[in-house]
């Protein structure tokens, strides 16, 4: 469990994936998002099943979202990458800001990894000053990298974060031993 003021992230657990799936389907999420993914993927998902691990995000003990990371384990290519969907009750907030820095730092930290991507729609401004407040920084446009809920191609911008940047951000946290 990673925690910082209200804002806690957590394993999931199975009665999870109602709220999950609820949120998913919220405009605010689905605009970005798409379709809910199915009970059974969302549940692959928490069990880290599907090569991504998914966390839950709460705030103030009230589910708000999910943040899940994947892990490249290849040592010339080792890197970690993280997703992150909020209700838009906990939009605008500095809830985003906030899970985001606790996963980055759990995956540095604790994952020892070096570099850490993200890679959100171009045009989704909330998402990438979201990010930059982390410490990510854009390296590059991906032209029609994903397919929008309403089927058309949309750019993507691929943002990393290397773990020197992050321990200057966070004013100093010490790098893995």
């Amino acid at each position: 469990m990673l925690v910082d003021g209200c804002v806690t992230v957590r394993p999931g657990r199975p009665a999870d994936v109602t709220v999950l799936r609820m949120i998913l389907a919220e405009e605010p999420v689905a605009c970005w998002w798409g379709e809910p993914a199915s009970a059974d993927e969302v549940t692959a998902d928490l069990l880290g099943d599907s090569g991504t691990v998914l966390l839950v995000i709460e705030v103030a003990g009230q589910v708000a979202g999910g943040v899940q990371y994947a892990e490249e384990n290849d040592p010339q290519y080792r890197h970690a990458s993280i997703d992150i969907y909020l209700s838009g009750r906990f939009q605008g907030r500095g809830v985003g800001t906030t899970a985001v820095g606790l996963v980055a730092r759990f995956l540095c930290e604790r994952r020892r990894h070096h570099r850490l991507t993200i890679d959100p729609a171009a045009a989704n401004t909330r998402a990438v000053r979201c990010y930059e407040k982390v410490g990510f920084r854009p390296v590059g446009v991906m032209r029609r990298y994903e397919r929008g809920p309403d089927g058309l191609f949309r750019n993507g911008l691929l943002m990393d974060l290397l773990r020197e940047e992050l321990i200057a951000e966070s004013g100093g946290m010490s790098p893995p031993a």
